[in-house]
């Protein structure tokens, strides 16, 4: 059953085989928070799906022809990973798929009983981090962090949050850029996320968190790109996905 507001789950499937993805689907079928949003049969199509499609789920097979599963995953970019299920007739591979942050590892055949467990822990991941940003966001009286402190070498520095331009995912880091500096802190934009004012703080990228005071232009480009042109000069990428919250949040039409 789908929680209430909390957004469906994005899913990638990837897998060389046409049965095997149609297995997942099948297995998928009494899942109705998930969105299947695209299938890929190998590395290569898969590395452009991520990135067109920002999908929050990926189900990924390990042996493929060409690049594997683990091959895929080391061509990622560092920005924040979808959440990831390995789906495999190898169980061997155990060990390794958990060391990549896997969220479950299922082997094929599908076993439904077996699968609904690990739909489980995706989805107790996903509300996770997801539930509690909606729930912050319809909180009047919610406590959203108004300092921060970023180590610099010797010393920590506490910025206001309101002096924050905008923030970009590095791996299991931030990077916090103020007033033309930029500082590395050791926290994903997902949990800093959930500490900001909604009001305050617009996610236009899977990647990037802008401080919307900041933004001065929104450009519409060839081919459907658009990006947000901060007060600094700065031009940031604002994806297809987060395109409608902008436009409700800047009041575009």
């Amino acid at each position: 059953m789908q929680r209430m507001n909390a957004p469906r789950i994005r899913t990638l499937l990837v897998d060389d085989e046409v049965l095997a993805r149609l297995a997942i689907r099948q297995a998928l079928a009494s899942h109705a928070d998930i969105e299947i949003v695209g299938e890929c049969g190998n590395a290569s199509e898969a590395l452009q799906a991520v990135a067109a499609l920002e999908p929050d789920l990926m189900f990924l097979d390990i042996q493929m022809p060409g690049k594997d599963g683990f091959g895929l995953l080391h061509s990622l970019p560092k920005a924040p990973l979808p959440l990831l299920v390995f789906a495999t007739a190898f169980a061997e591979h155990a060990l390794a798929a958990f060391d990549a942050n896997a969220i479950d590892y299922v082997l094929k055949p599908i076993d439904q009983q077996r699968f609904d467990q690990a739909m489980g822990r995706v989805k107790k991941h996903w509300y996770g981090m997801n539930v509690s940003t909606h729930a912050a966001a319809n909180d009047v009286a919610g406590n959203y962090l108004r300092r921060i402190s970023v180590n610099t070498g010797e010393h920590s520095r506490v910025i206001p949050v309101s002096d924050i331009d905008w923030v970009r995912a590095d791996g299991n880091y931030v990077r916090i850029h103020v007033g033309g500096k930029c500082f590395l802190h050791r926290e994903t934009l997902r949990h800093l996320l959930e500490s900001l004012d909604p009001n305050d703080f617009l996610r236009i990228h899977r990647s990037i968190v802008v401080n919307v005071d900041r933004i001065r232009e929104v450009h519409t480009l060839f081919q459907g790109h658009a990006e947000v042109v901060l007060r600094d000069g700065t031009r940031l990428d604002l994806s297809r996905r987060f395109r409608a919250g902008a436009r409700a949040a800047l009041g575009l039409r």
